[in-house]
Parts: C-alpha cells; sequence; structure tokens
C-alpha cells in the first residue's frame, strides 16, 4: 500500500496544476480578459538612426516616421548622428544593444555605415535605409527618391535658366554619401547633353548652409562673372544666396537646389531662388517605418521603393508652399 501511495502522489500534484491552469482561464475569461493565447504580441520597436536633425529635411523625414509609427502602434526609437559617423557608430550599436525588432537607417556616410550594419545583420536585426544608401551589408529595402533624375533635373533646369550657355558652379553634398553621388551624377549627364555650358568649379560644402555659405564666398571671388549655380541640397543654395546677397550679385545669378525645403521654397516664392527639386521626406519616413514593421512581421518586402521628385520653380512654388 506505500508503493501505490506514493505512486499517486504525483498524480495528484498534476491533476491540482491543471485545475488550477483551467481556474485561472476561467476567471480571466469571467473577468472579460483574453485567455492566455489571445493576449496581444509584444510590441513592436523600431529604431531609427538618422543622419542629422540639425537638417529641415531630416526633422521632416523623422516626423514623418513618428507618425506611421504612432498610426501604426509600434514604438520608435530616434538616433541624431549629428553628421558623424563615429556617433552613427555608437548609436547603430546603442539600438543593437536594445534589441529593437528593425533598424532604419539614414547614414552619414554610405561606406562607414557598412560595419554597423554587418553588426545588426550578425545580431538578426533586419536594416532598412531611407534617403541614402549603403554600400555593403544586408539591406531588407531602400527607400529614396531618384537622386539621378533629380539631379539631372536641377542641371536641365539651371541651363535653361541662364539661356543655354555659360558658367556655373556645383556645391557638393558630404562625399561617400550615396544622395551626394547620384545627385553629381544626374548633373553630369545633364553637363553632357549641353553644348554651350561651363562648370568653373565643383566644390564640397557638406550639405550645411554654414560651408554653403563660406565656401560660395571663394567661389564667387574666383569667379566673378559666374551665371548660375546649382547646389545639391538646399541648406547649401540658402548659404550661397546669403553669400551672394553680400557679395550684391544676388539679382546677376541663377541659384537651383534640392529637397524643396521651406526655406528654400519661401525663397523661390520671394524670387531669391530659382528653383529646387523636391523630395517627400515626410513620405519616405513613412514608409521606411512601414516598411520595417512589416518585415518585424515576417512579411516580404520590396527591395527599392522610388520616391518621386518633382521640379519646383516660381511657376509651382505656390502648390508646395500651401502643403
Amino acid at each position: 500500500m506505500e508503493r501505490s501511495e506514493g505512486k499517486e502522489q504525483p498524480m495528484s500534484a498534476k491533476r491540482i496544476a491543471l485545475a488550477l491552469v483551467a481556474v485561472l482561464v476561467l476567471a480571466l475569461a469571467a473577468c472579460g480578459e483574453p485567455a492566455i493565447d489571445e493576449l496581444p504580441d509584444e510590441e513592436i520597436t523600431v529604431g531609427l538612426s538618422i543622419s542629422t536633425l540639425a537638417n529641415p529635411f531630416f526633422v521632416t523625414l523623422r516626423d514623418g516616421a513618428q507618425e506611421a509609427a504612432d498610426a501604426a502602434g509600434v514604438e520608435l526609437v530616434v538616433a541624431d548622428s549629428r553628421d558623424d559617423a563615429s556617433t552613427e557608430a555608437d548609436n547603430m550599436q546603442d539600438l543593437i544593444v536594445q534589441e529593437v525588432d528593425v533598424i532604419i537607417i539614414n547614414p552619414v556616410d554610405s561606406d562607414a555605415a557598412v560595419a554597423a550594419v554587418e553588426s545588426a545583420n550578425q545580431a538578426g536585426i533586419p536594416v532598412v535605409t531611407v534617403d541614402r544608401g549603403v554600400t555593403g551589408g544586408e539591406i531588407v529595402s531602400h527607400i529614396a527618391s531618384d537622386n539621378v533624375l533629380g539631379g539631372r533635373l536641377a542641371g536641365e533646369l539651371l541651363f535653361e535658366l541662364i539661356g543655354g550657355s555659360g558658367k556655373v558652379a556645383q556645391l557638393e553634398g558630404i562625399p561617400g554619401t550615396s544622395a551626394a553621388r547620384d545627385r553629381g551624377t544626374g548633373f553630369e549627364e545633364a553637363l553632357a547633353a549641353a553644348e554651350d555650358i561651363e562648370l568653373v568649379t565643383s566644390v564640397t560644402a557638406n550639405f550645411s548652409r554654414d560651408e554653403g555659405f563660406t565656401v560660395a564666398q571663394d567661389v564667387f571671388t574666383a569667379h566673378p562673372d559666374l551665371d548660375g549655380l546649382f547646389a545639391q541640397n538646399d541648406e547649401m543654395a540658402l548659404g550661397a544666396l546669403e553669400a551672394a546677397e553680400a557679395a550684391g550679385i544676388a539679382d546677376d545669378l541663377i541659384i537651383v537646389g534640392f529637397d524643396a525645403a521651406d526655406d528654400a521654397l519661401a525663397a523661390i516664392a520671394d524670387g531669391q531662388m530659382h528653383g529646387t527639386v523636391a523630395q517627400l521626406p515626410a513620405e519616405m519616413g513613412k514608409i521606411g517605418v512601414e516598411q520595417a514593421v512589416a518585415v518585424a512581421q515576417g512579411e516580404t518586402v520590396d527591395a527599392e521603393i522610388p520616391v518621386e521628385v518633382e521640379v519646383v520653380t516660381e511657376d509651382n512654388v505656390g502648390a508646395f508652399l500651401d502643403e
């Protein structure tokens, strides 16, 4: 009998445990709470490593991403790299340590970001790129404007506005970024197709308004007979505009930028700047988060998602200002 009682004891414990689980499920149901297998999935967390929040373009991109995250009910962790590749590497490592589900990166430098992307790959965290690409590592989706097309359109507009002939200069963005490379490629395509346009200089101003101002001052001093200037973003274009005003040549110089930033749109409406190429940074941020959420949920996403670009001049700037 003692041996028989000893065998029954574990069976009774198992029955008691099963009974407790049944009582718990019934209690939850009675309270109107979902059963254990109906409880919601763990919240998705998306990391956004952004090149800089000192540039209004990327602030708008961040805002678009945040709106999409709020709409989807996911957490968005934003890290500002302040246009510094080392800071970006640290930010990416922090996001990896936090074990976010997906990382969206808008890299400072397309080459320098490769190591950080590869670290995310090794940690099993999918990576999405927005606006600027990365030259290595595994990327599940890239969302960006057609920067080559935009650069070509900007060049064609500039050459048309100066009358089809003359001397022009280019202010380049941050070396190593896909945006600077692609916009420059597009501008060169337009230049190659123009017979009477001379590119007298093409210099880096790092997508910065302050550098756009100082670099443009040097350009205007070296080339006082300049007819037009293309800046690979509006921040540099606005800096060049300030330099042109300071040099007293603003009325004689055609300036075309890229991005359709608010200040640039206002300058075009006032007749100070002459054109820009509109991107949709809020849309890029929105699509980036949507893609990231889809990836986190195990869905297949498109490897490349182009976002449209459009030329803005005084003729249509009002439509963009109304937005």
